[in-house]
């Protein structure tokens, strides 16, 4: 697939899917929400990529909607009836939440690194991702407040997940910006960099450490802190049972042990290696 918003880069089990509109402070066009979800469906499906990394390009991670087609999404559905304009309205909706969703639910780890400005959809974006590091410039803005409409595409959603309340409501109902440092104290990013360079740098280092982990253990891992963020605490027990009663056959529980006493770092296969080699 040819992308026009994005570049995406592979290599040795690390996908770097970089949003790369700097000249539009890499709004989010209708071009950008197909190619996002086609990217991380397809990452889900390649067995041979173990993480992710989201990055940008130019002084700021994303302005969010690009708001030259926000009038193409309002005027969704061609029929008279307004009810049924208002349905299709509703299902473009869902269908751009849908994007972010794919991240969300793409079996590796993803990971969000932060420079400059990210607002509204960018808010949207990392917060489906698994962690999220940031530039000491970064800040993050909940900006659908100030365009007069309620953000309907994950931050209210996801963010509560991710710091408290209070402050979320806070962000939410007033627009401010949460700066890096705030962003770090609060726990909506793990660690704050000097500049981009050190931040894609140090991003890809922890990228690369997953990449060299169990695939299966890290997919199960993932599986498991998603579902027991919606279940009881009985349920994720029971989901990891059954999970594990199925991959603890896995040759990479004797790989990781071997590794050990030899004193070598571990080599995994790829999930479908064996797949490959018939």
């Amino acid at each position: 697939m040819e992308l026009e918003t994005l570049q995406l880069e592979i290599c040795d089990g690390v996908a770097e899917v970089k949003l790369n509109r700097p000249d539009q402070r890499n709004a989010m066009n209708p071009a950008f929400w197909r190619e996002i979800r086609s990217v991380f469906e397809d990452l889900d499906r390649n067995e041979e990529v173990r993480v992710a990394v989201i990055t940008s390009t130019g002084p700021h991670f994303s302005a969010g909607l690009d708001l030259k087609s926000f009038g193409s999404i309002m005027a969704s559905g061609s029929s008279g009836d307004e009810g049924r304009r208002r349905h299709a309205l509703r299902r473009t909706i869902m269908d751009l939440q849908d994007c972010f969703t794919a991240i969300n639910k793409c079996r590796i780890p993803v990971l969000a690194a932060v420079q400059g400005g990210c607002i509204g959809g960018g808010v949207d974006l990392v917060t489906a991702c698994d962690m999220r590091y940031c530039a000491s410039d970064a800040y993050f803005v909940i900006k659908e407040i100030d365009i007069g409409m309620t953000a309907d595409v994950g931050t209210l959603q996801r963010l509560p997940n991710l710091i408290a309340d209070g402050l979320m409501r806070e962000l939410a109902y007033t627009g401010r910006k949460l700066h890096a440092d705030e962003a770090r104290s609060c726990g909506l990013v793990n660690a704050v960099h000097a500049d981009h360079n050190s931040l894609n740098f140090a991003v890809m280092e922890i990228a690369r450490d997953i990449a060299a982990k169990s695939p299966l253990a890290i997919t199960g891992t993932k599986e498991m802190i998603n579902y027991a963020r919606e279940h009881t605490v009985e349920d994720g027990l029971n989901h990891i049972a059954t999970w594990n009663a199925g991959m603890l056959v896995s040759e990479d529980l004797g790989e990781a042990m071997g590794s050990a006493q030899e004193k070598r770092a571990p080599v995994f296969k790829d999930l479908d290696s064996d797949q490959k080699a018939s």
